[in-house]
């Protein structure tokens, strides 16, 4: 087949990445002729479950990130009274803060006794001095994330507006311009763009940086000897996407050898220039691909919202109808309409509605969702009732849920080779 010859080619000379682009463009202008099977979409109730349960998660985090920068130590409900949609809440803020008194205890204003307020509970300081003493000591995995997500960018910078939504997602500090930013002046800085928005920038490029999660694990696996020489034979990239096909799909012969085809294309590193790749070609879509699943890799959680990444499309390169790349990829993502919103979840990073490599910032975010969950069990019997703060802090697994990660598939599995869903529409609104 041509797409084997290709990939047999790039094989034999092993030419480096971008002398892919300049010897071999007439090749690569070959590789249009994969047969793309687009799946019905499929319901996972344990990943929705877990998005369902972050998003309260979030919010509550979110708040007490914004009680702590006030100067007062308290906010009042009319300053929250209209960052529902900010918090990505279906129900008002005021109902929100009252439903966790765990975390978020509630008293009048001293000046104004109808004005509720709210201040954070001995239980919310105590586990943000724990977060904060995680940023201290992972920041070199931080600096890390954050210099590889400007090195996906094509001019190496990134709007303030556009990362601000990102730093929970990334694990990124909350005042990371004042205290991150400043102490790596030989890797980033705050410049202006054209159009007059701060932007934080890359100072220098890191080659040690410059290698995505799919590559360091290919290395593994070649010096471990785990079937590289078999791909090898078979005239296949060894460079592989992990897939996690939804029940009733993975075992079809059409999919299958779809997914063969795919995986057969050279893969190109999101940290290499595409420039000079054919943005009509499979090989572009390979790389657009490789480039999402780096992104969400670099995510605490392995998933972010859409729009977010919408807001970052020109800077990655990304096809202006990019939804359709989750859902002709159901193997590799999940796209979920849960909390009247879209999130994007890579699949490989959850097993049994666990993350496979917890970040200690995600185990840390269990116990406020603890608090969160006990506020809302004991809110009718009293604070009081609650169990030894130290014992809430320090066990992780108390009051986590067991949930059955089964996907919920539709009446007809059956694979389409046209596929018209509503998702795929790129509107403006989540």
């Amino acid at each position: 087949m041509k797409l084997r010859k290709v990939a047999t080619l790039f094989s034999l000379f092993n030419l480096p990445n971008q002398q892919h682009y300049n010897h071999s463009y007439h090749l690569l202008h070959q590789c249009r002729g994969i047969v793309k099977v687009r799946l019905k979409w499929v319901k996972n109730r344990g990943l929705d479950h877990i998005i369902d349960k972050e998003t309260d998660l979030k919010a509550a985090v979110l708040l007490k990130d914004a009680i702590k920068r006030t100067t007062t130590g308290f906010i009042t409900s009319q300053t929250i009274s209209d960052w529902q949609k900010h918090l990505g809440l279906t129900i008002p803020v005021l109902r929100f803060l009252r439903r966790y008194p765990t975390l978020f205890h509630e008293f009048p204003h001293s000046r104004y006794p109808s004005l509720p307020c709210f201040k954070l509970t001995d239980t919310a300081l105590l586990l943000d001095s724990q977060e904060q003493k995680i940023h201290q000591a992972y920041e070199t995995n931080t600096v890390e994330r954050l210099c590889k997500v400007l090195m996906m960018m094509n001019s190496k910078v990134i709007p303030f507006q556009s990362l601000h939504p990102l730093k929970w997602d990334l694990g990124l500090p909350d005042d990371l311009i004042k205290t991150l930013v400043p102490k790596y002046p030989d890797l980033f800085r705050v410049v202006k763009a054209v159009n007059g928005v701060s932007c934080l920038g890359l100072v220098d490029w890191k080659d040690e940086f410059a290698v995505s999660v799919l590559q360091k694990r290919n290395e593994m696996n070649v010096e471990g000897g785990n079937g590289g020489y078999r791909d090898f034979k078979r005239g296949r990239n060894v460079i592989a996407f992990p897939m996690s096909f939804p029940r009733g799909y993975g075992g079809q012969k059409k999919v299958r050898a779809w997914m063969d085809e795919f995986q057969q294309l050279p893969y190109i590193s999101p940290y290499e220039d595409s420039s000079q790749i054919d943005p009509n070609s499979d090989l572009m879509e390979k790389r657009v691909v490789g480039v999402l699943h780096e992104f969400l890799s670099l995510t605490i959680h392995k998933k972010t919202k859409r729009n977010y990444l919408r807001c970052l499309r020109e800077e990655l390169n990304l096809p202006h109808k990019f939804t359709r790349i989750f859902t002709r990829y159901p193997g590799i993502f999940y796209l979920s309409l849960k909390c009247k919103t879209t999130t994007i979840t890579l699949k490989e990073g959850y097993q049994k509605g666990k993350l496979v490599d917890p970040h200690p910032l995600s185990r840390l975010r269990e116990k406020f969702y603890y608090v969160l969950r006990t506020g809302v069990l004991y809110r009718a019997k009293g604070v009081n009732l609650l169990p030894d703060e130290d014992g809430v802090v320090n066990d992780l697994e108390d009051g986590t849920e067991e949930h059955n990660p089964e996907e919920e598939v539709g009446t007809d599995e059956e694979c389409y080779e046209e596929y018209n869903s509503d998702m795929e529409e790129e509107s403006d609104e989540d």
